[in-house]
């Protein structure tokens, strides 16, 4: 087995979240995460094993990830805590959902199946075989690198007619994609709450629905998302001027169009705001409405742009335009996410046949991302990234993941080769090829 000597401030992190398992095997996921860190090739669990030197008890570490997977959901709401107790989050807390593909092959991966293709390519692939994962991620803006996604959690959505192909011991249930969103925010947003931060959470249009709205919204979750231009709006009730008889309206008897309220000259003003790590002028028009997926008033802005108008909407009223417009920008961080996560870890090329090894592979793809973009946080960008030897790159440009996993590989390895004696490290040769089999290996 390698030994390995991670920072330690890493190994704190580490050891916190493996708090959540079994004081048997809990001292597994260290080796694994290890292993992750310094694979190369195709990213298979075989691969973090060989990585790690672990070859004896192979098999152990496999059966190790069935319970791992079953308690992904706990160990997600402890790295959550730690990020609010160790990083600035500030007063809010903004979450972003989403659900991206990984494909599968196979007859007899659990939870596989045919899904729509939402990158189909050159060659048009309109559907795909493999795995949908409803993921949810922290979005923090870095005093230096603008806006970041730390990944925390991601659920496995199975379709209704694939959930007979899965063994009955699986306890394998059946929900959609909205009550998947649901399930792992809760337990998010309570410790939010009782940390309390004011929670906010941002997704795309096809989550503005009602088994997705209205329960956030009684747990006094404030979502931010897009609006289809024959969205059902109507107008806010007006004040009964005697007293009647009954519940008060909840929706106005108007009914609002929001491409007329687009095409009228007139209500546009101009904000300024920080989109993409810009400060940028927006064209908006704003107005209250009410809702009836939302369960009740809302705020809309519409926003102009050169090939046309977006429209957005937030379920708290009082919501000031420029954070509505900031807070959906700021939803593209976790679509970075799931290109580093794939590109950079490998999510999705693990060779797992179990369901729940599967759900634990992908979260460890994820945790793993969460957990080098927390070790670098506070690291000054010359450390992370040393574009000296390519001249032809902007050194301005903040570095990419990438960058910081190759970092955090640099510097452990460098803690090993200082633990060496003074005997070993005299010579001049050594630590000039030291140094060429360190730019190598990291």
């Amino acid at each position: 087995m390698v030994c390995y000597q991670p920072p330690e401030d890493w190994q704190q992190w580490v050891d916190y979240l493996a708090a959540g398992l079994h004081g048997r095997s809990r001292w597994r996921l260290s080796l694994i995460l290890l292993g992750m860190l310094f694979a190369r090739g195709r990213r298979t669990v075989t691969t973090w094993l060989r990585a790690a030197g672990i070859s004896d008890d192979f098999a152990d570490y496999y059966y190790f990830l069935q319970p791992l997977g079953r308690k992904s959901q706990g160990l997600a709401a402890r790295l959550f805590m730690l990020i609010l107790l160790r990083l600035e989050v500030g007063p809010r807390v903004l979450l972003a959902v989403d659900d991206s593909p990984t494909k599968r092959y196979g007859p007899h991966v659990q939870g596989a199946g045919i899904h729509h293709n939402p990158t189909p390519g050159p060659a048009d692939q309109q559907y795909l075989y493999g795995h949908i994962w409803v993921t949810i991620a922290l979005v923090l803006r870095h005093p230096l690198w603008h806006t970041i996604g730390l990944p925390l959690l991601g659920l496995l959505y199975v379709r209704a007619k694939d959930i007979a192909k899965i063994p009955v011991q699986q306890a394998w249930e059946f929900r959609t994609k909205l009550e998947l969103a649901v399930q792992s925010l809760r337990p998010l947003v309570e410790l939010a709450i009782a940390a309390k931060k004011a929670v906010w959470v941002v997704a795309d249009g096809a989550y503005a629905k009602r088994p997705f709205l209205l329960p956030l919204r009684r747990m006094g979750v404030t979502v931010v998302s897009r609006l289809r231009k024959d969205a059902a709006l109507y107008t806010v009730p007006k004040e009964p001027q005697t007293k009647q008889r009954g519940r008060p309206r909840k929706y106005g008897a108007e009914r609002i169009r929001l491409a007329r309220r687009a095409a009228h000259p007139l209500g546009w003003q101009q904000i300024e705001c920080c989109v993409y790590g810009e400060r940028v002028t927006k064209t908006i028009k704003t107005f209250l409405a009410t809702y009836p997926p939302a369960g009740g008033e809302i705020r809309v802005v519409i926003v102009k742009e050169d090939h046309g108008c977006q429209f957005f909407f937030c379920t708290d009223p009082n919501a000031a335009p420029g954070e509505i417009v900031e807070a959906f920008a700021d939803r593209a961080a976790i679509e970075q996410d799931f290109h580093d996560v794939k590109e950079v870890w490998g999510a999705g090329q693990q060779q797992v046949r179990n369901i729940w090894t599967n759900v634990a592979a992908f979260n460890l793809n994820l945790w793993m991302q969460t957990l080098v973009e927390c070790w670098a946080w506070r690291k000054p960008a010359a450390e992370i990234c040393d574009r000296s030897d390519s001249p032809w790159d902007n050194a301005a440009r903040r570095p990419s993941h990438a960058d910081r996993r190759k970092a955090l590989r640099r510097q452990i390895l460098h803690r090993e080769y200082s633990s060496l004696s003074l005997v070993h490290r005299c010579s001049s040769k050594i630590r000039s090829l030291y140094q060429r089999l360190l730019q190598l290996a990291a």
